[in-house]
């Protein structure tokens, strides 16, 4: 789950509930587990310092318990039954928490996608522009070099010489990810 998404709905929280103060708290304990892991990686630590993590997950997890409190589910079928606003983001973040907070545990995972989102920006670019995608045969070459390009960057590789490797049948692969 990409953090700068949740960010960004938790800011339209404030903005719908500004009395509230639980969309606030919820964005800077995000805010803090983030720097943390960023500072973590940054120090070469496996993890966020314990209390660290304690605090921001304790002002996260009752930010949660706050906003789900004040914006109450109205009963019925989900299909039917459209839900006050913020509420089905609340329990996302209730529900999925381990999904959400994955970068806190495993310093391996970012918290956000904007890689991801970076890596098909230019095709999305070109079906914007022209209304379609050459083929779909195109698309998904694009696609498998794009993504090969950005994984061996993101593995510290140089991108011109894994690419000339492949083009001359030595294809650069990732290395096993050490068992936790």
């Amino acid at each position: 789950m990409c953090c700068s998404h949740l960010l960004r709905d938790l800011e339209d929280c404030a903005e719908t509930y500004p009395e509230a103060a639980w969309p606030t708290q919820i964005q800077t304990a995000l805010r803090g587990l983030i720097h943390a892991a960023n500072l973590a990686r940054r120090q070469s630590k496996n993890a966020i310092e314990a209390g660290t993590k304690a605090m921001w997950l304790k002002s996260f997890r009752h930010g949660v318990r706050v906003g789900l409190s004040q914006v109450r589910r109205l009963p019925g079928p989900a299909k039917t039954v459209a839900q006050p606003f913020g509420r089905v983001l609340l329990e996302v973040l209730r529900d999925r928490e381990d999904d959400v907070l994955r970068f806190a545990h495993d310093l391996l995972v970012p918290p956000t996608n904007n890689q991801a989102e970076r890596d098909v920006r230019p095709a999305k670019t070109q079906q914007k522009i022209s209304g379609r995608l050459r083929s779909e045969a195109t698309a998904e070459h694009r696609y498998a070099i794009r993504g090969y390009i950005s994984t061996a960057a993101k593995h510290g590789a140089d991108v011109m010489a894994t690419i000339r490797d492949a083009l001359l049948g030595r294809a650069w692969m990732p290395p096993d990810p050490t068992p936790a």
